[in-house]
């Protein structure tokens, strides 16, 4: 009886020990803080979090498709490029640049569902058509669309390809459509965000992982709206070279970036990410890329996460640039708006 309770105790550690999130406890966060030299680590998530939960977030298989095309077909050139009439500067926040586009600087949220590699493109879309119009469109793209129309993207709230959803808004275009019960434009999005505890920590374990919804082809939202006639396009469809992206994103506005997620960046606080060297590899995520700077001599690129604003920095974060780290600068991806 006694090996009997043995076994059984041991077994129960062993599921817990697998189902835990063991890189969101407090000796790992503080483990990260003892060798970090420039950023900060702390509590983003609840501890009790799977470390399931956690990878089904990480929907992005952007950097692995960008390993298997040619350097050919990365974008290095663009007339746009040559009619800059001064250089690039070293510091640059697109959300300052463009202060008449409100929809750069918004922080959204993917919730339980891992459609960052939608939100990703959808995001710099929607940020790119203010640009061009001089703010006359001036709101967000529905993330609904693309994460649940676009069936050669890939698997919805299980993951896909960010530079599909960029060839989905050439050949289909995208409608409008806000967060979560907002009411927003065509297609307002179905996922709900996730919920915040007392201490201000994602609490993904209290809801399911969201099941893929029909695509439908019909505005819910604004009901005023014309489904067909509400679709914005792009003309084309691009992965950036390291070289281009400064020019890209100054010449048009903030882009999707694709890059490797270790265990550490969950608990990424403030200053200029770098993996640490003990952190181990989770799953591939897709940002927004708005910007670019120097911080304690540290170069970084700024971008917008999709986890709420109760992650990082206020929902941003930085990420050293200039050494490809976690393969952001390899996985870069965009398109221009028709207007």
């Amino acid at each position: 009886m006694t090996r009997l309770c043995i076994l059984l105790t041991v077994i129960l550690f062993s599921v817990y020990q697998t189902e835990q999130a063991y890189f969101l406890e407090k000796d790992y966060i503080d483990r990260i803080n003892t060798q970090a030299t420039t950023w900060m680590a702390g509590q983003n998530f609840d501890p009790n979090t799977t470390e399931e939960t956690i990878k089904r977030l990480l929907g992005s298989i952007g950097v692995e498709i960008a390993k298997t095309i040619k350097s050919s077909e990365f974008k290095t050139n663009d007339v746009a490029y040559d009619n800059l009439f001064y250089r690039i500067p070293s510091e640059f926040d697109a959300r300052r640049n463009w202060q008449q586009c409100d929809t750069i600087g918004k922080v959204r949220d993917q919730g339980n569902c891992g459609s960052c590699w939608a939100l990703g493109p959808s995001a710099a879309f929607a940020d790119r058509l203010c640009i061009a119009t001089d703010g006359n469109f001036n709101e967000l793209l529905s993330l609904e669309e693309i994460t649940f129309c676009c069936h050669d993207c890939g698997l919805g709230c299980k993951g896909g390809a960010p530079i599909k959803a960029w060839e989905y808004f050439i050949k289909y275009g995208l409608v409008t459509g806000g967060d979560y019960q907002s009411g927003e434009g065509c297609q307002p999005y179905g996922v709900a965000p996730c919920p915040i505890d007392e201490y201000g920590n994602n609490v993904f374990n209290s809801q399911p992982m969201e099941r893929n919804h029909n695509c439908t082809k019909t505005c819910y939202g604004n009901q005023n709206l014309n489904f067909q006639e509400d679709h914005k396009f792009i003309r084309d469809a691009y992965y950036l070279t390291y070289g281009a992206i400064q020019k890209d994103v100054f010449a048009y506005g903030p882009i999707e970036a694709s890059f490797e997620v270790y265990d550490d960046f969950l608990s990424y606080k403030t200053g200029v990410y770098i993996k640490s060297e003990f952190a181990s590899y989770l799953g591939g995520h897709s940002v927004k890329l708005i910007g670019w700077g120097e911080e304690d001599g540290v170069p970084y690129w700024l971008l917008i996460n999709s986890w709420g604003i109760a992650w990082g920095d206020n929902g941003l974060f930085k990420i050293r640039r200039g050494t490809n780290e976690c393969k952001i600068e390899d996985s870069t991806t965009g398109g221009v708006p028709v207007v």
